[in-house]
């Protein structure tokens, strides 16, 4: 657990600051931030507006997912949907029925966006804005779904009316945000009836976002480790999409991912027993080649069974001194495979860690090579299902 909090320390401050929490409280509106490239994607940041909406704590809430605030009635459909955009590492509006801490249920309209590292295009955060929707409107002919609003490619949402916003309508629109935050059941809608968000709902979402999104750029200046709202770089070489993070994430044992199509081969995947075993952050880790681990008493011909292992694209296990962060020595029983996606090209290498110190076995008694197949064998499922599903979809 203790391990976990450090993370989601991490996934903030590293990155923007230990100001950005500052800056963030003093946004109005309901918004949370999640991090998928934590296990489990939990919630990193939530805001003043979100807690006072959803009647839970601060510790309540960060570093839980956010399946917490469904319900019985919440549509399993709408669900999915939000699973599929966090998979595609897109943007959604949508509008669902959560519920509060105290177990009454409300309808709003929640808008997610992924936050892109500047450099590389990875995927950083999530930011998911809630705007609960306190007015009746009506469905309609013009085809807007019951689960919501669509967004068009270039994030413009489709709009029933296009309605001029004038200073009276924004200084509303501010009223209502407010209002939203403390809450008012009265004029909320009834449960069983499917709802749709207002013209005015839509825009207090998107100027949420847009706000949010201004706050973590600007302090992502202050540690030189830019994000932005859209994927800058579209090389697509060595990027780990959620999807695959996810299925990563379920395996327990410590392994990266060497990328050898990128220069220096380095490291584009960690898992937290890794970072765990070594002492290291994940940030210290990724983009990083494995030689960070050597040391002077590291054998030189190991280090050649290794190289010779990845140029002949084969697999290997040896045995090689290496050393953690604060400098101790421990003795490491390295695996070393290939990982083929559907069309049997190499994706990524896989390098499964065993810390000989720790003479514990797993629960289920398994040999070290045993364990070491394992997950060999888990990574190369989770990366093959993947491809295939991409090379359909692009068919």
């Amino acid at each position: 657990m203790d391990t976990q909090l450090g993370l989601i320390e991490q996934s903030f401050n590293v990155r923007y600051s230990v100001w950005v929490r500052e800056a963030l409280d003093d946004l109005s509106g309901s918004f949370t931030t999640t991090d998928p490239c934590i296990s489990g994607h939990p919630i990193v940041y939530a805001s003043r507006g979100f807690l006072k909406m959803s009647l839970y704590s601060r510790d309540e809430v960060i570093g839980k997912n956010g399946r917490m605030f469904q319900g019985p009635k919440t549509n399993r459909k709408s669900v999915m949907e939000i699973r599929e955009a966090i998979r595609e590492e897109r943007a959604i509006q949508i509008n669902i029925l959560n519920y509060r801490k105290d177990g009454t249920p409300f309808w709003m309209l929640f808008r997610m966006s992924p936050v892109f590292n500047k450099e590389d295009g990875r995927v950083i955060h999530f930011v998911g804005v809630q705007v609960p929707i306190l007015q009746k409107h009506r469905q309609s002919s013009s085809g807007f779904g019951r689960n919501g609003v669509n967004l068009c490619e270039d994030g413009v949402f489709a709009s029933r009316r296009r309605e001029v916003c004038s200073d009276s309508v924004a200084e509303l629109a501010r009223f209502l945000a407010m209002d939203s935050v403390l809450g008012s059941d009265d004029r909320e809608l009834e449960v069983d009836e499917p709802s749709e968000a207002s013209d005015l709902e839509m825009r207090n979402a998107v100027t949420a976002i847009n706000n949010t999104l201004s706050v973590l750029t600007h302090y992502s200046e202050l540690t030189g480790r830019l994000v932005c709202g859209k994927r800058c770089c579209l090389s697509g070489m060595g990027l780990l999409g959620s999807s695959l993070n996810i299925s990563l994430g379920r395996i327990k044992q410590s392994f990266v991912l060497i990328e050898p199509h990128l220069p220096d081969m380095p490291i584009v995947y960690a898992r937290d027993v890794f970072l765990k075993m070594t002492g290291y952050a994940r940030h210290e880790v990724l983009g990083h080649n494995c030689r960070f681990l050597g040391g002077v008493e590291t054998n030189s011909s190991t280090i050649f069974q290794i190289k010779e292992s990845i140029r002949t694209e084969q697999a290997c296990t040896i045995r090689i001194l290496n050393y953690r962060k604060d400098k101790s020595k421990f003795w490491n029983f390295l695996h070393i495979s290939p990982v083929r996606n559907a069309s049997g090209k190499i994706a990524y290498f896989v390098e499964v860690q065993i810390d000989e110190s720790r003479k514990n076995q797993d629960k289920q008694g398994l040999s070290h090579k045993m364990r070491q197949c394992s997950v060999v064998g888990a990574v190369k499922a989770a990366v093959r299902s993947l491809s295939m599903v991409t090379d359909t979809s692009n068919s």
